[in-house]
């Protein structure tokens, strides 16, 4: 709305021009959001439902009676920011409308907790079927550039393969988020450093025409429209943050974790590398990706791997190794904010 806006108001003054200029609406969206979800956040929370404790989980009984789902606040401000600072755009609207999408199958399920939770197998499915549009809507069933580690040549891929993958990215990446969210500030420190990650190469390398060239990537013209999907989201993790920071005040809920896992995935697709998932969110899918491997090996093919790791993994070094909460968070995300710059380094320059 705003670069409409600004290209009709800059005829009657300058400075209006600034409603179309990236780097502004980047910047303007990112602390709107922030300012947003820190002053809404307190004035709804009572509204949402509460915890129940994690069955098994380490330390559950904290967590009890806390305001939970807070995604459901968080993430229709996303949604309202973005389109405010995005140009219209058809394909933009569907993204996000499957991000919306997500966050109310995540808090259907956390309100749905009083009396037990929706099943693996319908979450599951749901996601799936999530992951597949949006994957439809980012393909446009047209042929996918893409660009893999160690090689200067550039893929295209008809949509016939890209869609099954980034499905399956896609629902990794729920999952893996869902996981991961256990432990206050978590999920939501990891995420926000992963779409700062993200962010800063779709606008600044993909979505940079010299940068793009000199590296030897392909150049996505909407690339700096996907980089605001992703400070943007920023903006609400910090405000979020601001009162999930231990002790928490309120708890994100599947309504939070399941919409951020589907836009990292997504922004993953736009970046035109389904292999930075790895690189961007690491610790994320160590976390609890590996545990959803160990528990499809053992249910559906008995096979039985890490029987002495407790998954998530943030659960194992809590109750085996004797790390608090603040030790788990704090390195963890010293892990992924170290690892992953070098690993961009390589990925980038080793070609």
């Amino acid at each position: 709305m705003l670069p409409w806006l600004g290209q009709y108001l800059v005829n009657f003054y300058g400075p209006f021009r600034l409603f179309y200029s990236h780097l502004f609406l980047t910047g303007m969206g990112t602390a709107m959001a922030a300012a947003m979800t820190w002053y809404l956040l307190p004035r709804l929370w009572n509204h949402l439902p509460t915890d129940h404790g994690r069955v098994n989980a380490v330390d559950a009984q904290q967590s009890k009676g806390k305001p939970i789902s807070a995604g459901i606040i968080f993430v229709p401000i996303h949604l309202v920011v973005c389109l405010l600072v995005l140009p219209f755009n058809w394909r933009f609207v569907g993204i996000l409308g499957c991000v919306a999408l997500s966050m109310l199958e995540g808090f259907l399920d956390d309100h749905s907790k009083d009396s037990g939770g929706w099943s693996e197998y319908k979450l599951g499915a749901i996601d799936l079927g999530i992951s597949l549009l949006a994957a439809l809507i980012i393909s446009q069933l047209r042929d996918v550039i893409l660009w893999v580690p160690l090689t200067k040549v550039p893929l295209t891929v008809p949509p016939w393969i890209f869609i099954p993958l980034a499905t399956a990215i896609l629902w990794l990446a729920i999952n893996a988020m869902n996981c991961t969210d256990g432990v206050d500030g978590l999920s939501g420190s990891l995420a926000a450093l992963a779409f700062l990650y993200l962010g800063g190469i779709l606008y600044a390398i993909v979505g940079h025409t010299d940068i793009a060239a000199y590296l030897l990537v392909p150049h996505y013209p909407d690339g700096a429209l996907w980089g605001l999907l992703a400070f943007v989201m920023v903006g609400c993790l910090a405000g979020y943050l601001w009162h999930n920071a231990a002790p928490s005040a309120v708890l994100m809920g599947d309504a939070g974790s399941r919409p951020m896992g589907l836009l990292l995935g997504m922004l993953v697709l736009a970046c035109g590398n389904p292999f930075l998932i790895l690189i961007v969110a690491g610790v994320v899918l160590i976390n609890g990706a590996t545990g959803l491997l160990k528990v499809a090996l053992l249910r559906f093919f008995r096979i039985g791997i890490f029987q002495n790791i407790r998954y998530p993994l943030h659960d194992h070094v809590r109750h085996n190794m004797g790390w608090s909460n603040t030790q788990v968070l704090m390195r963890f995300m010293l892990l992924q904010a170290v690892i992953t710059p070098i690993l961009l380094v390589l990925l980038f320059k080793v070609r």
